[in-house]
């Protein structure tokens, strides 16, 4: 279809794009990553501050993305924004590394915890069709992850009111869920001292490890530096659970007014997002033990040794008993269904930006009969598929969180780069607390980005190594576009 009849149609308001960012932002993360965090830290405290200091660099990264959105409302986001600021080799770095991993490996892995969830349900989705060795198993629930990637994209091929409805619906079940579980939570939890007692010598942490082999515990008491390192390092796993505020971005031209709204839905939905989060942890503590025992009963596991690190689970069985476990799982299963819905929309409209650049597949900038980038869709769908049966898209997506940092952390300095050449532009809107607060959000999480590099040296250095990989197939492009 030419470009002359179809064209991007603006139509999301700004209840769409707080969904979209809301929708994106919650997955299964919150559901499970507290008890990494608990036996990274052993202290409630530092668990809660941890939480904090996630949402706050959260929202103040959105906060700064609102200057950038609002110069430049186009298809793509930030994409388009660090293009100009630093140039197209510096995009296509930013879109490879979005494509092969950060983007499709998030829909692949939301897509399989979609199908294990399920399993719950129906256990034989568990149930292994071949292997190889210990290197490789596809079992029935990999299928269902790709047929759920191949319905979403197709829905959204039909039109982006398709998209919106979907997004609308399930964002507004799970939050109205979430909040339900929040206060029950707190309600019972409260009702105990489990509170009191998981702040007991709050500011004392440790380091728990678990060796699987021998179900033997060694705990390490963190002081100083040593601390330090050990927030810098978990934080990874909040910051997950809290990353994809950005998609929004991506498809600003389909949202109304969005040098307005673009910003406002950042800010909205990474606010949302960041109590919710806060409030969940706190009726984690509320109801369940930080401590405990492998191998016992719900409150003798605790947060840090809750059956299959599903600390959400553990909660609910403490509010509703054995049925919550089916209860939860139901509520998983919404939470994902609608977090690919939005990430699936959104993905496909960066690629149709680079596309519409030269820098990728010349189909992509194509926009089907509905006015939407089907065939970017459809490139999207089949590499997440792939990752969903090759079953390494965890390992990818540990690679790729230390370069999504770092492109962060481009973006933002953006802001400085641009202030400086284009001073005469157009900005509807200003980065909240100009330049403090984008500031420190640069030094936090370049900290960040140490303890990582320090801790976890082999995933880092796969994740760059992942970015490097697109330098010389960006050529490839250039040299297919001469």
């Amino acid at each position: 279809m030419s470009e002359e009849k179809h064209h991007l149609q603006r139509s999301l308001g700004l209840i769409d794009a707080t969904s979209i960012v809301a929708g994106s932002m919650i997955g299964s993360g919150i559901f499970v990553v507290t008890v990494y965090m608990a036996r990274d830290l052993g202290s409630a405290a530092w668990i809660l501050i941890t939480w904090v200091i996630t949402g706050l660099l959260t929202m103040s990264a959105a906060l700064s993305y609102g200057e950038l959105a609002g110069m430049m409302p186009k298809a793509g986001g930030q994409f388009v924004y660090i293009q100009r600021a630093y140039g197209k080799l510096a995009s296509f770095l930013y879109g490879w590394t979005v494509f092969t991993v950060i983007q499709t490996g998030v829909i692949a892995a939301v897509a399989v915890t979609f199908a294990n969830y399920t399993a719950v349900f129906f256990p034989f989705l568990q149930d292994e069709i071949f292997k190889v060795g210990d290197v490789f198993v596809f079992k029935n629930s990999q299928i269902l992850a790709m047929l759920c990637i191949i319905l979403l994209t197709y829905i959204n091929t039909k039109g982006i009111k398709n998209g919106k409805a979907i997004q609308l619906i399930f964002t507004s079940a799970k939050l109205i869920a979430l909040f339900a579980l929040i206060a029950f939570g707190l309600y019972i939890g409260f009702h105990t001292d489990t509170f009191s007692n998981n702040f007991t010598n709050t500011w004392e942490a440790s380091k728990t490890v678990l060796d699987e082999t021998t179900k033997t515990v060694t705990v390490t008491k963190l002081t100083g530096i040593a601390l330090a390192g050990a927030i810098g390092a978990t934080i990874i796993n909040s910051l997950f659970s809290s990353d994809a505020w950005n998609n929004v971005t991506f498809i600003a031209g389909e949202i109304k007014d969005p040098k307005k709204n673009i910003p406002r839905s950042l800010f909205l939905g990474t606010l949302i997002v960041t109590v919710i989060y806060i409030l969940a942890n706190v009726a984690y503590l509320a109801l369940l033990p930080l401590n405990g025992s492998v191998d016992g009963s719900v409150t003798e596991n605790g947060i840090m040794f809750a059956a299959q690190d599903r600390v959400g689970t553990a909660a609910a069985n403490m509010i509703m008993g054995n049925i919550g476990v089916f209860a939860m799982a139901a509520l998983i299963m919404v939470s994902t269904f609608g977090c690919n819905s939005g990430l699936i929309l959104s993905g496909g409209r960066l690629f149709y930006a680079m596309a519409k650049d030269s820098l990728f597949f010349k189909g992509a900038g194509e926009l089907n009969q509905h006015d939407v980038p089907a065939k970017a869709l459809w490139f999207q769908c089949i590499w997440a598929c792939i990752l969903c049966s090759s079953g390494k898209y965890g390992a990818l997506l540990t690679y790729a969180t230390f370069a999504s940092l770092l492109f962060y952390i481009l973006t933002i300095y953006g802001i400085f780069i641009l202030r400086k050449k284009e001073p005469d532009a157009e900005r509807p809107y200003k980065a909240f607390g100009y330049p403090l607060i984008p500031a420190l959000y640069i030094i936090l999480t370049a900290a960040i980005c140490v303890a990582l590099l320090i801790n976890d040296t082999l995933s880092t250095g796969l994740g760059l190594g992942i970015v490097a990989i697109g330098i010389p197939v960006y050529y490839l492009f250039l040299n297919k576009k001469e």
